[in-house]
């Protein structure tokens, strides 16, 4: 993909459609145009199993007219397919009610000059380099331990778009991006009994990923050490999550401060800006402008210029997640976060995940949830887990078919270490973390 050749010829297809529909006579318009284009490949037990090649592009118009507001999109870039989203979207809004928080961000908050932030880095993988990497990683996870009885599956997947925004303020912002990963399922068997487990690397660089071996070992080691799991009593227990699982948690508490959700009072932490939330010693920062970070964007998906910020400073909420429209609504300035958060990190206060694992007499230490036990309305949080018990810092067994419950409310106060192992793959960034006294509903 010629990146900026690419760029370029969306730039014009996002001003297109801005052009016409102010001619048009909304009163303001914006646009966003995607161009993605990807690579996946599966190898199972050492065969290519499939191949799949991903090429996507769209344009989405949204117009503004008396307050009034329709949108439409295609991925006909021709002109003839832009007159006709602009047309259907006008067409639209003039259907819908006015609505006085409606419109495009304020011009005076567009980004201005962003800066580049290291998100494109191409990888020239073709079929035959994708299926020698994922091999690769099966085989050292079949290689490690006989008892990896079967594998469901080593996958390469790459791939690079472009995004592109505009609107009748006269903003046009555009940048590349790149996605690259490499992920392996395995079962193990022992004493006639399955247990599967998995892992993966996710990077925009491809020499940012985990190589190939360390993942089928890291997946087989996960499988092995679900063997021969139990069940244990009910009971009040610390409870460790490891930092894949950690970061739901904090996707809870971003779910809970959302503008949406505010201003719906359909949050447990509604007007919760200025209390106290967690402990005091924890900090959470949003920080959009990492260079290569999985969530990183120098704008949202407005135009409105990034910027970091303190989420929780000493416990204390310090603002909410907003875009325009869920600010408006709540009397405040927005917080740049129209499409999501970018790049939220919890700051540690402890070592690894064996470190936070050594200080406890017992606990869970929770390698998997199951289902969708969380209610961001009350608070209420019940999921079913397996994972490890600790006794006397050290892991005793596998444990498998309990639930862990409590409030989230309770939970995020009753946090006591953040681990330094930090998870960096997704928009959450979080080591491991403990929760002192959670129910633990077993046999």
């Amino acid at each position: 993909m010629d990146s900026a050749a690419t760029k370029d010829a969306l730039a014009e297809s996002a001003s297109q459609a801005i052009d016409l529909a102010t001619r048009l006579g909304a009163d303001q318009a914006e646009a966003g145009v995607s161009f993605d284009e990807g690579l996946t490949v599966t190898v199972r037990l050492g065969a290519l199993e499939s191949v799949e090649r991903q090429k996507d592009r769209g344009l989405g118009v949204t117009v503004y007219r008396d307050r009034s507001k329709g949108s439409a999109s295609t991925s006909d870039f021709s002109k003839r397919g832009i007159d006709g989203a602009v047309r259907k979207a006008l067409s639209i809004a003039s259907f819908t009610a006015a609505d006085e928080f409606a419109g495009l961000a304020d011009a005076e908050l567009m980004a201005v000059n962003p800066p580049d932030l290291d998100l494109y880095h191409p990888w020239e993988l073709d079929v035959d380099g994708a299926t020698e990497l994922a091999a690769h990683a099966e085989s050292a996870a079949r290689e490690l331990d006989r008892r990896i009885d079967n594998s469901e599956g080593a996958t390469v997947s790459t791939g690079a778009g472009i995004r592109v925004y505009a609107n009748s303020h006269g903003f046009r912002g555009a940048y590349a991006t790149s996605s690259h990963s490499i992920s392996l399922s395995v079962v193990a068997k022992a004493d006639g009994l399955l247990e599967r487990d998995y892992w993966y690397s996710a990077a925009r660089a491809a020499d940012d990923l985990e190589s190939p071996a360390a993942i089928g070992e890291r997946a087989a080691r996960r499988a092995l050490d679900r063997l021969g799991s139990r069940q244990i009593g009910t009971r009040v227990a610390p409870v460790v999550f490891t930092p894949e699982l950690a970061r739901g948690l904090f996707g809870h508490f971003v779910a809970a401060i959302r503008g949406t959700a505010q201003y719906r009072k359909a949050s447990f932490l509604v007007g919760a800006a200025g209390r106290q939330v967690f402990p005091e010693w924890l900090d959470i920062r949003e920080d959009p402008l990492i260079p290569r970070g999985m969530a990183s964007a120098a704008f949202d998906g407005e135009g409105v210029a990034t910027r970091a910020r303190d989420l929780v400073a000493e416990g204390v909420l310090q603002g909410y997640v907003l875009s325009s429209y869920s600010a408006r609504r709540l009397g405040l300035p927005t917080t740049g976060n129209a499409g999501g958060i970018h790049n939220l990190v919890i700051t540690p206060n402890a070592g690894p995940l064996e470190s936070i694992v050594s200080g406890c007499d017992t606990a869970l230490v929770v390698t998997e949830l199951l289902g969708q036990g969380a209610n961001t309305v009350t608070g209420d949080y019940s999921r079913g887990a397996a994972g490890l018990w600790v006794e006397h810092g050290e892991v005793a067994y596998p444990v498998s078919e309990v639930t862990i419950a409590g409030n989230l409310r309770d939970i995020f106060l009753r946090i006591e270490a953040i681990g330094s192992d930090v998870d960096l793959r997704g928009a959450v960034r979080c080591g491991s973390v403990l929760v002192d006294g959670l129910t633990i509903a077993g046999r």
